[in-house]
C-alpha cells in the first residue's frame, strides 16, 4: 500500500482554493462547484455545469495522490437532470477537455498545496 503523504493545507483551505482557481481554467459560461470529500482528507469532489442549450454537469473525483499530481476520475453526466449516455463523442471530449483543466487548476495550486 501507498502512504499518501498529507497535504500542507487543510481540507476546507483545499476547497476555498480550488473554487477560487476552477473558474480561471474555464470558459466563462462554464459553472464550478468544489466539494471536499467526507471520507478522504486528500479527495475532492468537481462538479462542472455548461451554459447554454446542452444544460450538462459533469461530476469529478480529484484525489491528491502526493503535494503535486492528482487522479482525476470521471464519475458522471447528466444532462438537465437525467443520465446520459457519457460514451458519445461530444461528451468524451468535453471530459477530456475538464479533466485537462482540472490538472491545469491542480498545478497552479501547487504552491498552496506544496509544502
Amino acid at each position: 500500500m501507498i502512504k499518501t503523504e498529507s497535504l500542507a493545507i487543510d481540507q476546507t483551505q483545499l476547497v476555498k482554493a480550488w473554487s477560487d482557481a476552477m473558474p480561471t481554467v474555464l470558459n466563462l459560461s462554464d459553472r464550478v462547484e468544489v466539494k471536499a470529500d467526507e471520507a478522504d482528507a486528500n479527495a475532492l469532489w468537481v462538479n462542472i455545469q455548461t451554459e447554454g442549450r446542452s444544460l450538462y454537469s459533469f461530476d469529478f473525483k480529484c484525489v491528491y495522490k502526493d503535494s503535486r499530481e492528482v487522479k482525476v476520475e470521471f464519475i458522471d453526466v447528466e444532462q438537465d437532470g437525467v443520465h446520459v449516455n457519457e460514451q458519445t463523442e461530444i461528451i468524451q471530449t468535453l471530459i477530456e477537455d475538464y479533466v485537462r483543466h482540472i490538472h491545469e487548476c491542480a498545478q497552479q495550486l501547487h504552491a498552496v498545496t506544496h509544502h
